[in-house]
């Protein structure tokens, strides 16, 4: 019974199955003293570089504590407007796309448009907006902050070569920090691999270690010359994260919630050691040949660095939309990286690399450091075994959309909730609507960004 769904070659999803400790001879040492977390607070989670004599910071003594967001919840009743309207739409989309549940959040400026769980998340339960999900490659934009924070503060250049701090990773002293956010490093992306892809669908709830993930990668030649074209490699997160860690002495999950999450306020994002989800949880299911099944617990692994997979709700999916999409932690040239960091105009088949793997970056569709450009959108959108989910935002409104999605027994391929939000953002901005999210067409080409 085929488990797996291959939907594109972009952006990464979440990780971590049991606490292991693994170590990655090719440089990356994948410490990883789990600890698992249902609820309240994140838990540290020791995955990533080990380096000996460092300790994660504390948080200062005597500083404030970060002030409690609102709950999670729907909104009143009766809606009204364009809240009205939005709620109409993604019912609609709902029922249209065969989804499980659709849950939302509209902001303006911060401030609450809309919030709604539509569907169910399990036979009679209801969707619910507290709800939690997996974020996926939420996680590329939260590193890409964190690593132009760095920047920004003096204590790295994205032109740094990697080999600083992985010196035994193959190809470490051509590949620089920049190529690993931008994903333009030429690495191979192991999660296309036919082997990779059989193992996957043989056994869904496999634990991955980054040691035999980068392995995957570095053990065949480079797409291309690093930096010289554009394709979603996975090992670019992977080794992202341990290059981070190895920078600042501070295990990438602490550093991810120093750097990105408690700034933004997002205190229901947590990484896990395990595939477990913080309850409340959406439940997601999963439909190939003739199955219908439950695919919430699947073990992520593959999919980004250790550490830094997440779980969110769809209040902080919109704070991060708005957070990182606004560029409000960083200085005005960092986000200019976030967005452009060198890919526009890269991208194209060569005699080693086909169109469907190395894609065309253009001014109106690129990807940026951990980040997809659209038009005039900014956005990430995670997709992984019945999950879809996508944050966007608009920066000339101060708009932020959140949609998750669960998938039904006759649910179309692809990522149903960037789906449901160009269909929002056709009355929210109209106009101004990312045309691949309302065609379906999918960024970058025909195969779908944020699956992973």
């Amino acid at each position: 019974m085929g488990r797996t769904r291959i939907a594109a070659l972009l952006c990464g999803t979440a990780l971590l199955t049991t606490g292991l400790t693994t170590g990655l001879t090719t440089g990356i040492a994948t410490g990883a003293t789990t600890g698992v977390q249902a609820a309240g607070p994140a838990t540290a989670v020791r995955s990533g570089v080990h380096v000996p004599g460092t300790a994660a910071a504390a948080p200062r003594a005597g500083a404030p504590a970060p002030a409690e967001p609102p709950p999670c919840v729907n909104s009143p009743l009766p809606y009204s407007g364009q809240a009205a309207d939005v709620v109409r739409i993604a019912e609609q989309a709902r029922k249209q796309l065969d989804l499980a549940a659709v849950l939302l959040r509209v902001t303006v400026d911060g401030k609450e448009l809309v919030t709604a769980g539509l569907g169910e998340s399990m036979a009679g339960v209801p969707a619910a907006p507290a709800q939690h999900f997996r974020a996926g490659s939420v996680a590329d934009a939260v590193m890409g902050t964190a690593l132009l924070r760095l920047v920004d503060e003096g204590r790295v250049r994205l032109d740094d070569p990697v080999s600083r701090w992985l010196p035994d990773l193959p190809h470490a002293h051509r590949i620089t920090l920049r190529m690993l956010a931008s994903s333009t490093s030429g690495l191979v992306d192991y999660a296309t691999d036919p082997a990779f892809l059989a193992a996957r669908e043989d056994d869904p709830f496999r634990q991955w270690t980054s040691e035999e993930l980068v392995a995957r990668a570095t053990s065949r030649p480079l797409l291309y010359t690093p930096g010289a074209n554009w394709s979603r490699s996975r090992a670019n997160s992977v080794i992202l994260g341990s290059a981070l860690e190895r920078i600042t002495g501070t295990r990438l999950d602490v550093l991810l919630r120093q750097r990105v999450l408690d700034p933004l306020g997002m205190r229901e994002t947590r990484s896990a050691a395990t595939p477990e989800i913080p309850s409340p949880v959406l439940h997601a299911y999963t439909s190939q040949d003739e199955s219908y099944e439950d695919s919430t617990y699947w073990n992520p692994s593959w999919t980004t660095a250790p550490s830094a997979v997440l779980t969110t709700d769809i209040c902080d999916l919109a704070r991060s939309a708005a957070g990182i999409g606004s560029g409000k932690l960083l200085s005005s040239r960092s986000r200019a990286q976030l967005l452009d960091p060198g890919t526009v105009g890269l991208g194209g088949p060569t005699s080693t690399c086909s169109a469907s793997v190395c894609l065309k970056n253009t001014k109106a569709t690129h990807y940026g450091a951990g980040v997809l450009v659209l038009d005039d959108w900014v956005l990430q959108n995670p997709s992984f075994s019945g999950y879809s989910a996508v944050q966007a935002y608009l920066p000339a409104d101060r708009l932020a959309v959140a949609v998750a999605t669960t998938e039904g027994r006759r649910t179309p391929g692809g990522n149903t909730a960037e789906l449901v939000m160009g269909r929002l953002a056709e009355v929210l901005a109209p106009g101004r609507a990312p045309a691949s999210a309302v065609s379906g067409a999918g960024a970058l080409g025909p195969d779908r960004p944020g699956v992973g």
